[in-house]
């Protein structure tokens, strides 16, 4: 079989050992939009807000699992194994115990010191030893993807930028980003604008108007807006976007 993702399964098959470090491309991202509903980017979103690393995957009943890295943590053990601190006991490709995570100073690394027996993989790339991770790296354990986030960029001690940032853009689908732009367009030559309304959203992306409510319903959970009254909630939302830079002004 040859490596990469399996799209009736979700897995991710992985290279064998010896052509590993020759492949270009990196399994999907339990980060990606086609994986998320709009609880699931809540919840995300909710996890960024925090500023601590954490980690992202699906488990046997493709549901999202978030496991926070605190500073200063202790070292998460991954594997089959009830005991682990991250438990993939659906995967028979996992070993009872296939790897860890372990934080040095501020940063935090995957280690396989040979444990496993099919191997563990960062990036498409089999992990010898002991890697750094950085934001937005994928981990394949047996054929269970797993995403590490570095809210804030890649130092612990460095500022969070803004709870929700431009990394929020990446998870949207192109139709929610779509509708976004087209209900911030009004903001493009005044701040003091109103946002488009859904008739005018509408009309300038030729759908019909349910089309665009349900994706904006869709669009207030994923900012956290939808408990607002129902009047504050497109205004909310345009303004979240734009004062975030998940749309910029060149987008208008």
């Amino acid at each position: 079989m040859r490596p990469g993702v399996d799209r009736s399964t979700r897995r991710w098959t992985p290279p064998p050992p010896l052509v590993a470090a020759y492949i270009e491309g990196v399994p999907d991202s339990p980060l990606d939009a086609h994986a998320a509903t709009p609880q699931d980017l809540k919840d995300r979103i909710a996890a960024e807000r925090r500023g601590t690393p954490f980690v992202v995957y699906r488990d046997a009943d493709d549901r999202q699992v978030i496991v926070e890295l605190g500073p200063g943590g202790d070292r998460i053990s991954i594997g089959r194994r009830p005991t682990n601190d991250v438990v993939l006991d659906w995967d028979s490709e996992v070993s009872r115990v296939h790897a860890a995570l372990e934080p040095i100073g501020d940063d935090w690394t995957v280690v396989d010191d040979g444990l496993s027996h099919n191997g563990t993989f960062l990036n498409g790339k089999r992990v010898t030893s002991r890697e750094r991770l950085h934001d937005g790296d994928v981990l394949a354990v047996g054929g269970v993807t797993i995403a590490y986030r570095l809210p804030g960029g890649e130092s612990q001690s460095s500022p969070t930028v803004t709870a929700l940032g431009p990394h929020v853009g990446e998870l949207l689908t192109p139709a929610q980003r779509r509708v976004l732009v087209a209900l911030c367009r009004p903001f493009k030559d005044s701040t003091y604008a109103s946002p488009a309304t859904n008739q005018q959203i509408a009309d300038e992306l030729v759908v019909t108007v349910d089309a665009v409510k349900s994706t904006l319903r869709a669009l207030f959970e994923v900012f956290g807006v939808d408990a607002l009254p129902q009047n504050q909630k497109r205004a909310s939302l345009a303004l979240q976007a734009l004062r975030t830079g998940v749309i910029t002004r060149r987008d208008l």
